[in-house]
């Protein structure tokens, strides 16, 4: 008896340890967020793109707390400490702090389209609405304690559940489809689109962008292979089709996008973005393919929403990880068959009716809230304040200070 019970602390204690350190590789990923847009805005905007990814990470992590995790699992920590440890050390309290890095990346998302022209306390209300109830509501229809219904259907009309192991629709999808209305209600940013012309506005920093797209996919392994949940379900196969995606970003981005670095680095996002739902099914092969074809849409998905459609969405969010999360939901059940080398027990059609969804719940809610907020408080800041740049005039302090000495 006690060598079981020894055996089942220790199994305990391995899951948690399992998930925080994914929690901790995921929290990371922030941090990219925050250099992936710091360089890719200019100069006056630097400091206001790290203030917002920080204050939406802290934001997220009280309403997604209190109330997003117990919509998605049922599960509330308004108990006791003795409780909340219950026989398992925690588990699911860990398991929330794993959790709330996805939901943290919904916000973190949108910040990168909507850069340089959006307030700060209205933007950081919506981040507040995504991560505590929108977000938290599709979780709970897919992964959590309401799925029974939604992935039923999804069974009975396609031959199997939808499939989507690590958050390609149910955290990229619904994000990038989240940010577009946003986009779009607010406008190109000044200058950018004049006369019918496009005239893009450069980067400021590639090493700070380098940087972010370096953090990001170290830390997507936490995301992809703790995804398992625990320890005993670990999958080699999850890592290396992991890191397969993301080569096969750089490499097609590399060819696509004729070097250009700022493809590259989010070359590899789309790769490891597309790779999520599918990563426990696919052979590495098809892996690499997966995220090949991923960077091919964002590359050619950037430059039609820029120069034809003339979306100014700075970070390219929308085919960034809104269409590449979709393609990542619809690759997984074409790649993940057996005949093609894969675990098999997915369906195209299940896979490729759960991305709708997705594409369906973010648009309405993005025009909802954003629609909401627009007509109320205003989401985009006055001209004067937007010519001088978020950083002077919501944080009253520039990236380098020094420079304005007299």
């Amino acid at each position: 008896m006690n060598g079981m019970s020894a055996a089942t602390g220790l199994a305990s204690s391995s899951d948690v340890l399992f998930l925080m350190l994914g929690a901790v590789m995921v929290f990371a990923m922030h941090a990219g967020f925050a250099f992936l847009e710091v360089g890719t805005v200019r100069r006056k905007n630097q400091v206001n793109a790290f203030v917002k990814i920080l204050t939406d990470w802290s934001v997220s992590t009280v309403v997604y707390f209190l109330i997003g995790f117990p919509i998605a699992y049922g599960i509330s920590f308004l108990k006791p400490v003795k409780q909340i440890l219950g026989d398992n050390q925690g588990y699911d309290i860990t398991h929330y702090f794993f959790l709330l890095c996805f939901a943290a990346c919904i916000p973190a998302i949108i910040s990168g389209g909507i850069a340089e022209r959006a307030k700060f306390w209205p933007q950081v209300t919506a981040g507040a609405i995504f991560a505590g109830i929108t977000y938290p509501v599709f979780e709970s229809l897919i992964w959590g304690q309401s799925s029974a219904g939604l992935q039923g259907f999804f069974k009975q009309v396609g031959g199997a559940e939808f499939h989507d192991y690590a958050g390609s629709v149910v955290v990229h999808s619904i994000g990038g489809w989240l940010a577009l209305p946003a986009i779009l209600i607010l406008g190109p940013r000044m200058g950018r689109y004049f006369k019918g012309r496009s005239h893009p506005i450069p980067v400021s920093n590639i090493p700070f962008l380098a940087l972010g797209s370096w953090i990001l996919a170290v830390g997507w392994f936490g995301f992809n292979v703790m995804s398992a949940g625990h320890l005993e379900k670990i999958s080699g196969i999850v890592a290396v089709n992991s890191l397969m995606a993301m080569v096969g970003g750089v490499l097609a981005a590399l060819v696509a996008g004729r070097n250009d670095p700022g493809f590259v680095h989010n070359g590899a996002l789309a790769g490891l973005i597309a790779v999520c739902a599918g990563s426990d099914l696919m052979h590495p092969i098809f892996a690499f393919v997966t995220g090949a074809i991923a960077s091919v849409i964002f590359v050619y998905g950037f430059h039609i929403e820029q120069e034809k459609l003339k979306i100014d969405d700075v970070l390219g969010v929308w085919p960034l990880h809104g269409v590449i999360g979709s393609w990542g939901g619809i690759a997984a059940g074409i790649f993940g068959q057996e005949a093609l080398g894969g675990m098999g027990g997915v369906s195209f059609v299940s896979q490729a009716l759960g991305s709708l969804t997705a594409i369906v719940f973010a648009l309405c809610n993005g025009f909802l809230i954003y629609g909401i907020l627009s007509k109320t408080v205003g989401i985009r800041l006055e001209q004067e304040d937007e010519f001088r740049g978020a950083d002077l005039s919501i944080h009253s302090i520039g990236a380098y200070p020094e420079e304005h000495v007299r």
